[in-house]
This record gives structure tokens, C-alpha cells and sequence, in this order.
């Protein structure tokens, strides 16, 4: 019978130590980038993130962080309606356990940073209602697990990136009241998943060809002009 390999006390402690350092420099990274993401905010009228992102208490029970219950990274961040103002770092794309990301209904402002794209575990996106400019990058299309995006009630300017069509997974589409202009890109027709799709309150044209009548009939809302 084949007896079962024995681990050196010695060798069983390196290995402890290795996966201690590893997790405890995660849990560092993690922090760094919310603490840079603090840093990136000019106005906080309610010092909710002035007096409780401190590094004296555990991120995890930083508000608005949610925390996973087996490796204690963070997978959700929520800062919705604080009245925040200011931008988003590049760091924030260093949270790569981050499922669902909400800063809506602020006055976060600026451009979207290219590192965000290695949000690879992304299935919640929502920057509604803030003041963000320029063109809706075409890499949010990368996003593979993306079930929600919402980019409404912003200053969003150019055409709708076909490259949204590449989203398999996608529910809902919300990219009402910006400036968007240009044809409605034929891959939204891809998209064979969504449910809801917001466009109203820009200046689109075109029809949007959907690839199967059983797609259309799963729209619970549409709206486009």
C-alpha cells in the first residue's frame, strides 16, 4: 500500500509563512488603492470617508467595502449618493477580486482610467448621475462577466462603442442622457441577453437590428429616442 507522503515540520511552516506574506500583501494591496481612491476625493461634505477609511480599523468594515468571507478581498464597493466629488485613480483597477462597483448619484468627474480593465471578475458597473466626459471607451468591452452597466446622466460624448456588443452576458444597457450621437451600432443586436436598454435623452439614430425576434421580445424596456 502506498503510504502517504510526510511533510516536514520545517517545510509545512516555509509554506505557511509564503501563503501568510501572500495573503497579507493582497490585503495591503487592496487598501492602498482605496486609500488612493480616498486620496482622489476633493470634496466629502459628510466626512464619511475622511473619519472612517482609516487604516486603524479593518478595511473590510470600511463603509461602502464589502469584503469575501474566505480570502477577505474586496468584492464589492458601494459609494453610492455620498455627495462625493473627484475622480477615479488608475489604481482601482488593483482590485482584482472586485465583482460590483457602484459610485452613482456623486460628482465624480473626469476620465475613465484604461487599468480599469483588469477588473477582470466585473459584473456590476454603475457610474450613473455623475459628471464623467469624453467618449465611452471602447475596452468596456472586455468586461466577459458584465451583467449591468450604467453610464446614464453623465457628459458622455461620440457614438456607442460597437465593442458593447462583445458583452455575452449583459442584462442591462442604461446610456440615457449624455451627448452620445451616431448610428446605434448594430451589435447591440449580439447582445442576446438584455433585458433592459436605456438610450432616451441623446442623439442616436438608426434602427437597432436584433438578431432574433425571441430577442427582441425578452426587452422589458427600451427606450432609444
Amino acid at each position: 500500500m502506498e503510504k502517504t507522503p510526510f511533510l516536514p515540520p520545517l517545510m509545512f511552516l516555509l509554506l505557511f509563512a509564503t501563503f501568510s506574506a501572500t495573503f497579507s500583501a493582497n490585503i495591503t494591496t487592496d487598501q492602498s488603492t482605496l486609500l488612493a481612491l480616498k486620496s482622489h476625493i476633493t470634496h466629502d461634505p459628510h466626512n464619511l470617508l475622511a473619519t472612517n477609511w482609516s487604516t486603524s480599523t479593518s478595511l473590510c468594515d470600511w463603509i461602502g467595502v464589502t469584503c469575501g468571507s474566505r480570502h477577505h478581498r474586496v468584492t464589492a464597493l458601494n459609494l453610492s449618493s455620498m455627495d462625493l466629488t473627484g475622480t477615479i485613480p488608475s489604481q482601482l483597477g488593483n482590485l482584482s477580486f472586485l465583482a460590483s462597483l457602484s459610485i452613482c448619484h456623486n460628482s465624480f468627474h473626469g476620465s475613465l482610467p484604461i487599468e480599469l480593465t483588469n477588473l477582470h471578475r466585473l459584473k456590476y458597473l454603475n457610474f450613473g448621475n455623475n459628471s464623467f466626459s469624453g467618449e465611452i471607451p471602447s475596452w468596456f468591452g472586455s468586461f466577459a462577466k458584465l451583467q449591468g452597466l450604467f453610464l446614464y446622466m453623465n457628459n458622455f460624448t461620440g457614438v456607442i462603442p460597437s465593442t458593447l456588443g462583445n458583452l455575452s452576458k449583459l442584462g442591462k444597457l442604461s446610456l440615457f442622457n449624455n451627448s452620445l450621437q451616431g448610428q446605434i451600432p448594430m451589435t447591440l443586436g449580439n447582445l442576446s441577453n438584455l433585458e433592459w436598454l436605456y438610450l432616451e435623452d441623446n442623439s442616436l439614430s438608426g434602427p437597432i437590428l436584433f438578431s432574433t425576434i425571441t430577442l427582441f421580445s425578452l426587452l422589458k424596456s427600451l427606450f432609444y429616442n
